[in-house]
Formats: C-alpha cells, sequence, structure tokens
C-alpha cells in the first residue's frame, strides 16, 4: 500500500535523514517542487521524489549535479 506524504511526514522525513530544512508550507504531489534550506545556508527547490529516492538532499554548491554521460 502506498503511503501518502502529507507536509508534516515530509518535514519529518527531512529532519531524520538529512541536514537540509524543510520551508515549504504546501505539499501537493510529487511533481510540486519544494524549497528547502542547505545546512550551509543557501536555499535550493527540488522535488520530494529527487530529495528521497536519488539522495538530492544538499544544494548545488555543497553537492554539484553529476556530469551528463
Amino acid at each position: 500500500m502506498n503511503k501518502r506524504w502529507t507536509i508534516g511526514g515530509i518535514n519529518n522525513f527531512v529532519e531524520k535523514n538529512s541536514d537540509s530544512t524543510l520551508l515549504s508550507t504546501e505539499f501537493n504531489g510529487f511533481s510540486q517542487k519544494l524549497l528547502f534550506k542547505c545546512s550551509c545556508g543557501n536555499n535550493f527547490e527540488k522535488t520530494f521524489k529527487k530529495f528521497k529516492n536519488n539522495n538530492q538532499r544538499k544544494c548545488e554548491v555543497c553537492q554539484p549535479p553529476k556530469a551528463s554521460r
């Protein structure tokens, strides 16, 4: 059974699994970009799916995008 994520559940996931902070206050689906604050102080946007499944849990300065193949 699929878990339905709420903004509170996402906030708990972010607190337990990363050094980032969730700044967004609404969640309308996995395709929506959420606003996060990195531990270095930069704000960045990622979808929760990328944050959760692809371990993209920092800003582009701390975790540069992977080079394309």
